[in-house]
């Protein structure tokens, strides 16, 4: 596998962004996708795929606890583009239980409900929106957070056997923001509110000044356990 992520690497090494994602779209043809959830570096994103019309798949973890904004973002988005944003949703059945027997706030009660919460809202509909693709393409930036700098802009992901793949990886937030001035592209406005990374709406808040950039996630948990599982490290 290591041989295999170094040949691709040196493919696109010393592609920009747009050029990369086209060419692992004709390399991975109807088996690369890329997941947004409406924030500043994954609308970046969104615009380089539907704005060159390169053919990769874009869907959405749709929670049922998302911030109003966010739904504006995605309206808008859809409305710009006028292409399709898949949505996966959380089982039924599995969120009815947990609900039905812990109640709609039980993530606040213990890092096990809150991983739990996360697992039938987020891991397993995820499953499904990679299975059967080779290829995922991300929003991550290394400057995120400190296990983020740990990786590099292309990946092995174990659980989900596929491919990893961060365009704008070593992009700083202001190119972020320049790329969505200069191109005029919407953004979640609670970005201007000090949010920096914006999930569900009952387990965000805004970050203080001099705080880490994910301080507003999961805000009542320890620092190291700060990640729902969707981007773990390997």
């Amino acid at each position: 596998m290591k041989e295999y992520l170094e040949e691709i690497a040196l493919q696109i090494k010393d592609m920009g962004p747009v050029e990369a994602i086209g060419f692992l779209a004709q390399k991975f043809p109807g088996q690369i996708t890329f997941s947004t959830s409406f924030g500043w570096e994954d609308q970046v994103i969104t615009d380089m795929i539907f704005a060159n019309d390169i053919p990769v798949r874009v869907f959405t973890l749709e929670t049922g606890r998302l911030f109003p904004e966010t739904y504006y973002v995605w309206n808008r988005t859809l409305e710009n583009y006028n292409k399709p944003i898949h949505a996966y949703y959380p089982d039924v059945a599995a969120l009815e239980e947990m609900v039905s027997e812990k109640g709609p706030s039980s993530f606040y009660e213990s890092v096990e409900n809150r991983k739990e919460c996360c697992h039938i809202r987020k891991i397993v509909p995820l499953k499904r929106a990679l299975s059967g693709n080779k290829l995922w393409v991300t929003g991550i930036r290394a400057e995120q957070s400190l296990n983020r700098h740990d990786m590099s802009n292309l990946e092995w992901d174990e659980g989900n056997q596929l491919v990893k793949f961060h365009p704008i990886f070593d992009w700083s937030l202001e190119d972020v923001k320049a790329y969505i001035k200069k191109n005029n592209i919407v953004y979640n406005t609670l970005h201007d509110r000090g949010f920096p990374s914006i999930g569900c709406a009952p387990c965000t808040r805004a970050v203080q000044p001099g705080e880490d950039f994910r301080a507003g996630r999961w805000w009542w948990e320890d620092q190291s356990k700060k990640e729902c599982g969707l981007h773990a490290t390997q």
